[in-house]
C-alpha cells in the first residue's frame, strides 16, 4: 500500500480543496475537475518510490492543480477572443438542488465538494476574471485560501515577493470594482477590504429584490422592473453562440427592463424559480421543464445594480434536469 492511501479520508479532503481552489481559479467546473483529475493522474504516474518521497502530497497535488489552471486560464484568454458574445462564469445551484434535487452523496459527488461562500458569489467571479492568470492565481490562493506566498511562487514561477505584489494588483482591482456599492470584505480577507460591486447586499434583501423582480417579470410590469432596477444597471448575457441571446451587455434600467418585457412576450409558457445561484438569491428560468436560463444578481441595499444571464446549455448542466 502507498504512503498515502488513495482510498482513505485524506485522499477525499484533499479532492475537495483542490476542487474548490480550481473552480474559484477558473470559474467552471467542468474545467475544474478536469484540472483536478489531470494532477492526480500526476500524481499516479509517479513511480511508488518517488511518490512515497515527497513529504506533503497535498502541497504537491496543490501546486500541479495550480499550474495547471495557471495553463488553463493563459490559453482560455485567446478561446475567449473567438467565444460568441460574453464570457460569463458557470453557475452552480445549492447542492440539495444538483440534478435531480442533491448529489448522489458520495465522496466524488461534485455538490458535496464545492463550498457556496462568498467567494464564489457570481460577482465576485466576474471580478476575477478581469484579473491576469497570474494576478487570479496569487489573490485566489492568498486572499481566499490563505496559502503563503512561499507555496503560490511554485505555483506561478515568480518569487514569493513578486507574488505579493500580483495579490495586492489583484485587490485593486476588486476594490475599484466596488465603487458603485457597499461591499463586505475580500472573502477570506481578515482585514476588511472591499470585494466586488454589490456583492454587500445582504442576503434577505437580495432575496427581496429578487423576488420583487420576478413578479415584476412576470407581469410584464416595466415601470415596476424599472424601479427595482439602478438607473446604471447592466445586464450580461452568455450563449455561447449556442442559443439565442443579445451579444453586448445592456445598460441602464430603461432598457434592461424593456428587454425583460420582450422576453416574457415572446417566451409564453415560461416559468420562474427562485433559486440560489453560487449561494446568493437568484432565478432559474424554465421552458417545458427544463432549464433554459440561470440569473445572477447584484445588489446595493435598495437596488439591483448587476444581471448575469447564463443560457448556454453547455454551463447548465447540473440545472437541466428539475
Amino acid at each position: 500500500m502507498d504512503v498515502w492511501d488513495p482510498g482513505g479520508a485524506v485522499l477525499v479532503a484533499e479532492r475537495r480543496q483542490l476542487t474548490n481552489v480550481a473552480y474559484r481559479l477558473l470559474g467552471s467546473l467542468t474545467e475544474a475537475e478536469d484540472a483536478v483529475q489531470e494532477a492526480y493522474a500526476r500524481w499516479y504516474a509517479m513511480p511508488a518510490a518517488r511518490r512515497a518521497a515527497i513529504g506533503s502530497p497535498g502541497a504537491w497535488l496543490t501546486t500541479v492543480a495550480g499550474r495547471i489552471c495557471l495553463d488553463v486560464l493563459g490559453s482560455a484568454r485567446a478561446r475567449r477572443e473567438k467565444y460568441v458574445g460574453a464570457w460569463l462564469p458557470e453557475p452552480l445551484p445549492d447542492r440539495t438542488e444538483w440534478g435531480r434535487g442533491g448529489g448522489s452523496g458520495g465522496p466524488d459527488d461534485p455538490a458535496d465538494r464545492v463550498v457556496l461562500d462568498d467567494s464564489v458569489n457570481m460577482a465576485f467571479l466576474v471580478v476575477l476574471e478581469t484579473m491576469t492568470p497570474a494576478e487570479r492565481v496569487a489573490f485566489v490562493l492568498h486572499d481566499v485560501f490563505r496559502y503563503p506566498f512561499a507555496e503560490i511562487a511554485a505555483v506561478v514561477g515568480r518569487t514569493p515577493a513578486a507574488c505579493r505584489q500580483l495579490a495586492a494588483s489583484g485587490r485593486r482591482r476588486v476594490r475599484g470594482a466596488s465603487a458603485a456599492g457597499s461591499a463586505p470584505g475580500t472573502p477570506g480577507d481578515p482585514a476588511g477590504r472591499t470585494g466586488p460591486r454589490g456583492a454587500g447586499g445582504a442576503v434577505a434583501e437580495q432575496a427581496r429584490l429578487v423576488r420583487e423582480f420576478k413578479v415584476a417579470w412576470e407581469a410584464a410590469d416595466v415601470s415596476a422592473l424599472v424601479a427595482l432596477l439602478d438607473p446604471d444597471a447592466v445586464m450580461t448575457a452568455d450563449g455561447g453562440g449556442l442559443v439565442g441571446t443579445v451579444l453586448r451587455p445592456v445598460a441602464g434600467s430603461g432598457p434592461i427592463a424593456q428587454y425583460v418585457r420582450a422576453i416574457a412576450d415572446k417566451a409564453p409558457g415560461l416559468v420562474l424559480l427562485e433559486r440560489q445561484v453560487n449561494g446568493r438569491p437568484g432565478l432559474v428560468a424554465q421552458h417545458g421543464g427544463m432549464t433554459a436560463t440561470v440569473a445572477a444578481f447584484a445588489v446595493t441595499d435598495t437596488h439591483i445594480t448587476d444581471i448575469w444571464v447564463i443560457r448556454n446549455p453547455a454551463k447548465l448542466g447540473p440545472w437541466l434536469t428539475p
